[in-house]
């Protein structure tokens, strides 16, 4: 297996043509957060990453929701064989309609059309740090 790249810059991480395939491709995920105790509440999703931003889509009362309000950090993580990335930064909640129609537009390009909910939020993950396998990151 190639080594790992990490991209740790104040900059968003730039994807080769490998890596924007690798996040276009229909993998699962998951989102890292802390939880309540402080420890790691890991859960499987799907995500976006589209301009340098990753995206979310989940309701507004999940407990990822309440994680990323009290603390921000997160972290997505994909893995595909021997391939892997992993894209931490700072997150926010957004509910506006704007900002939930560009990622459920988003996530149905690389998914399906999710199921409605009007209850629906995205965590939106502005990324500071970037790691993966050789040729995922320029």
């Amino acid at each position: 297996m190639p080594p790992a790249v990490d991209r740790s810059t104040s900059a968003r991480p730039a994807l080769t043509d490998r890596g924007r395939q690798f996040v276009a491709d229909r993998h699962l995920a998951t989102l890292s957060t802390i939880g309540p105790r402080g420890d790691l509440h890991v859960v499987a999703v799907g995500f976006t990453y589209v301009d340098g931003v990753v995206r979310v889509i989940t309701d507004g009362a999940s407990q990822k929701v309440r994680n990323v309000e009290r603390d921000a950090r997160a972290t997505v993580a994909q893995v595909s064989g021997p391939e892997w990335l992993s894209i931490a930064g700072r997150a926010v909640v957004e509910r506006d309609p704007e900002s939930v129609d560009l990622a459920v537009r988003l996530y149905a390009e690389r998914y399906r059309q999710p199921r409605v909910n009007p209850t629906r939020v995205v965590i939106r993950i502005d990324p500071d740090r970037a790691l993966g396998s050789a040729g995922l990151w320029a």
